[in-house]
Formats: C-alpha cells, structure tokens, sequence
C-alpha cells in the first residue's frame, strides 16, 4: 500500500498518522501543510477533504480519509497494533475516542496557543491547565499499573495519546508531575523509535 500523507509536522495529529506508517513499513509520500498559514483551507485540500483539515491520506486508488485516529486504525489494521481480544480492542478505542474529546482539545490547544501562537499562559483559559492536567491524571492512574494503555502491549491507543503529550511542556505542562506518563512516553518513544524529546 502507498499513500499520500497531507499533513503538517507540527501537528500531533498529523504525527500519529506518519508514525504509524513508518511503524508498520508502510510507503508514504509527505506533503507539507502548513496550518498556520492556512493552507488546510486552501481549494486543493477541500477538494480531497471538505473539512479542510489535516491529516488527510489519499489511498492509491483514489479514495481519500481524513481523522486521525480513523486513519491510524485502518493503517494498522491486521496488525499487532491492534488487540485481537474483543474487550482489548474496545478499551484501545475508548482511549482513542477521549483522547480526541477529553485530551487533545485542553493539552494541544495550550501548546499551539503558547508555543506557536506565543500567547503568555496570563491570557489563556485556565481551564485548559486545569483539564489538561485531569487528563494526565487519568493516565497516570492506569499507568501506575500497566506498561501500556492496554493490556497486552503497545498499540494505537499509545500512540494517539503520546502524539500531543509528549510536546506538553510546549503548552506549560509539567510532566514531571506524572512520573509514570514521563516513562511512558520513553518507551512509547523507544517503540516508534523516535528521538526522546527533553523535558
């Protein structure tokens, strides 16, 4: 399989889909969006996505699909990234959807705010603090007890959630407030085989 991957590399969405694909050995070609500058919007991506956002993967026959965490399931699809246990498979999806809905909308949004938008935390909500830190609660809880976010190893769910956390302290986050969401990032990190980030 060989796709075209519309995304921008600061975007943790768009990360998960290029981490993913380069985990699996899967042939990608990388176009640069820059969201920024508000090329998301531009006519060639709303011809392929109407939603004008990225990540967007066009599929060789033509076939485009945009999400992030629908793109990653249907590249990982067969594969050890996903638990062949039913009730495994669930849980990986539960993570998936409030990674989405309780994480990525407090923690992403801070760091673009902060780190590329370069508001002072002085004129951001406080409540993105407060939930993003809810959030990173919620995690260490179950990692206290478990390598990963499902039992059983490594799989799409770590990589939906690593995607946005492990840039956290761009948006004012201190992990080292969650020690084993600290670790967990490393060994997702060792998984994909990224370069560790400093934080």
């Amino acid at each position: 399989m060989a796709i075209t991957v519309y995304g921008d590399s600061i975007s943790g969405n768009c990360l998960k889909v290029k981490w993913t694909a380069e985990h699996l050995g899967v042939a990608f070609e990388w176009i640069e969006v820059d969201v920024v500058r508000g090329e998301a919007r531009s006519d060639a991506i709303r011809a392929i996505n109407p939603a004008a956002q990225v990540p967007t993967v066009v599929f060789e026959d033509g076939r485009a699909l945009a999400q992030s965490n629908a793109i990653v399931l249907h590249l990982a699809e067969g594969s050890a990234l996903i638990p062949k246990d039913p009730y495994w498979r669930a849980k990986m999806l539960e993570w998936m959807f409030w990674e989405q809905y309780s994480h990525e909308p407090y923690i992403a949004v801070r760091r673009f705010q902060m780190h590329y938008l370069g508001k002072p935390a002085s004129e951001l909500d406080p409540k993105l603090l407060e939930r993003g830190e809810a959030a990173f609660a919620r995690m260490e809880a179950w990692l206290q007890a478990s390598p990963y976010l499902v039992n059983g190893g490594f799989s799409c769910a770590d990589i939906a959630l690593v995607a946005y956390t492990r840039f956290a302290h761009e948006g004012g986050y201190d992990l080292g407030k969650f020690p084993a969401v600290k670790a967990w990032v490393a060994r997702v990190e060792q998984d994909l085989g990224l370069d560790p980030l400093d934080f």
